[in-house]
């Protein structure tokens, strides 16, 4: 009886499994075929959750200003100008990489919600690396470093290769070769050879050319007219000369900056230039208020803290001071991080002859200063140090910067052969020119208010914001010419006593009685190192001290909340 029962047991548990088992057992195949379809979503949410924070460390700015004091025809010609600039935007994204145009379109096409903000973060950083990441990809498919010759050479060249080539051409074609307006390209036998701008990118710089005309032909200033024809002339010439010195003269309600300018891009030489254009307008009352720095320029060279040989006995004659708001930007001038303030041109024969202009972009470091500073004061600044934060010691400490850039070496003699740092320094060049500009404006500042010339009032908290600054400019990323000479900035002030960690707050301070001492040190090394050319030294000095240490690591850590810089949007050019 009991055998049978236990029969009967397992035959009708044999019967339930059958009946409700077996639904089940579809049920388990179907979750584990389920399986990869959920956990795929998952991945896509995480991934999408990741994008979206990147995002956010990118605050959302308008960036506008008041054209009722335009006159009518400028207002016109404005248009004309955004239009043409907006040109620059499609150019700009084939410099950066030569996938990117296909890769925008498959983004594009991608209507999901990752795929919208994938769209969205690769239009911040004009490529599908995240420049504030150390360009680690965010898309897949694509190389897992960001190339260094960017588009500006063949993708399978090498430095070797290139300098072997440079080495068998006569000097006309060696100076396009590593001139900032021709790429270099393979030609049918597989042999390298140069190509002009205005052949590559002709799509666009003729009917950006075209638009400029017309922006010209609406004006009645006469020095914007010079500068828009002539800039529309160098687009399908290369020869940028005339326009550069029209741009030095220019002097307009409507400031334009348009062409290919910064060699950032080409991490392989820093030779070739990248296309950008920040149209602006200027603020008048500030330009009157800043103007005064021009007439310093040639003392501070001539005390500049290198060997008096290195100085320039004579700057150029110009040197302009543009303070403007800006309404527009795009190419370079729109990519990642923006810009807060630029010194140009690059072309050494313009500057030796008339110097360079120094362009604020007001709104923009209003912006930065109120969205990004402030917040990270409160976070890394000793308590102490934070009341002496100020948005005039952000603003003037930015003009010296600009202002330096122009003063120091340029065209230097190595080995009894005249040449220029740029073409000495190579790829090192930008990281060591921006710290250079950082430190010697500071050096800068604390001469002038030495001598009476700026408000003594000023020096504590030029140096304490110029510190809180060390921290907003680094979180660029150190592969970033800016955030790498910044960080070369801070370690060696900190090792020279200057910058001070309390490790029990994690906060910062500057030690006055050494910060001016350890200011004007680093400046001589940098000036010096330009003045010899010297390649090896400018390696060592970026290869110890460009890097971030573990104070620093621990501060940038505490910062997630803080959005590292703006995403700007210009309701000028939207309404057109």
């Amino acid at each position: 009886m009991k055998y049978r029962m236990m029969i009967a047991c397992a035959l009708l548990l044999l019967l339930w499994v059958v009946c409700f088992e077996m639904p089940g057992s579809s049920s388990v195949a179907a979750q584990r075929r389920r399986a990869p379809k959920a956990a795929a979503a998952a991945a896509a949410t995480a991934a999408r959750t990741s994008l979206d924070a990147k995002i956010r460390r990118f605050a959302p700015t308008t960036l506008t200003a008041d054209t009722a004091r335009l006159s009518a025809g400028d207002r016109r010609a404005l248009a004309k100008i955004i239009e043409a600039a907006k040109l620059l935007d499609p150019l700009y994204l084939e410099q950066v990489w030569s996938g990117n145009p296909a890769l925008k379109r498959r983004l594009e096409a991608d209507k999901t919600a990752e795929g919208r903000a994938r769209l969205h973060y690769f239009r911040i950083n004009v490529g599908p690396w995240s420049r504030l990441d150390g360009n680690e990809p965010f898309v897949e498919g694509v190389p897992r470093q960001k190339p260094h010759h960017a588009n500006y050479y063949p993708d399978d060249m090498t430095k070797e290769e290139f300098n072997a080539w440079v080495a068998t051409l006569p000097a006309e074609e060696k100076a396009r070769a590593t001139g900032f307006f021709h790429l270099i390209r393979r030609g049918a036998d597989g042999k390298l050879k140069t190509v002009p701008y205005s052949v590559e990118y002709r799509r666009f710089l003729e009917p950006a050319a075209r638009l400029l005309r017309e922006a010209a032909g609406l004006t009645t200033n006469a020095t914007l007219k010079s500068f828009l024809n002539k800039r529309a002339a160098a687009f399908l010439s290369d020869d940028y000369y005339e326009s550069d010195v029209a741009w030095m003269d220019l002097d307009s309600p409507i400031d334009v900056t348009i062409g290919p300018y910064e060699t950032y891009e080409d991490e392989l030489f820093n030779y070739k230039a990248a296309f950008e254009s920040y149209v602006t307008l200027r603020d008048e009352a500030e330009t009157a208020k800043l103007q005064k720095f021009s007439g310093y320029l040639q003392e501070l060279e001539d005390n500049l803290p290198m060997e008096a040989r290195y100085r320039n006995p004579k700057l150029g004659a110009a040197s302009p001071i543009r303070v403007v708001n800006e309404v527009f930007s795009s190419g370079e001038g729109n990519r990642g991080v923006q810009t807060a303030a630029f010194n140009l041109p690059n072309d050494e024969r313009v500057v030796k002859e008339k110097g360079s202009k120094r362009v604020m972009l007001k709104n923009v470091q209003e912006a930065k200063f109120q969205k990004t500073l402030i917040p990270i004061s409160r976070v890394v600044l000793a308590p102490a140090e934070r009341r002496a934060l100020s948005f005039d010691s952000f603003f003037t400490h930015i003009l010296a910067h600009e202002l330096m850039h122009g003063l120091g070496p340029h065209n230097i003699n190595v080995g009894g052969q005249a040449t220029t740092v740029r073409m000495q320094l190579k790829e090192l060049y930008s990281a060591i020119e921006e710290a250079k500009a950082d430190i010697t404006g500071l050096w800068a500042l604390q001469y002038l208010m030495d001598k009476g010339m700026v408000e003594k009032s000023m020096e504590r908290s030029m140096y304490t914001t110029f510190l809180a600054s060390c921290f907003r400019s680094v979180r660029f990323g150190i592969t970033e010419a800016h955030g790498k000479g910044i960080a070369v900035q801070f370690n060696y002030l900190t090792d020279e006593g200057a910058i001070k960690f309390d490790e029990r707050t994690g906060t910062f301070s500057i030690d006055e009685s050494r910060v001016k001492q350890a200011v004007a040190k680093l400046a001589r090394e940098i000036l010096t190192l330009q003045a010899e050319g010297s390649y090896a030294k400018a390696k060592v000095m970026l290869d110890r001290y460009g890097v971030i240490r573990p104070p620093m690591q621990r501060a940038l850590a505490s910062l997630g909340d803080v959005p590292v810089d703006i995403e700007p949007h210009f309701p000028l050019a939207a309404a057109r």
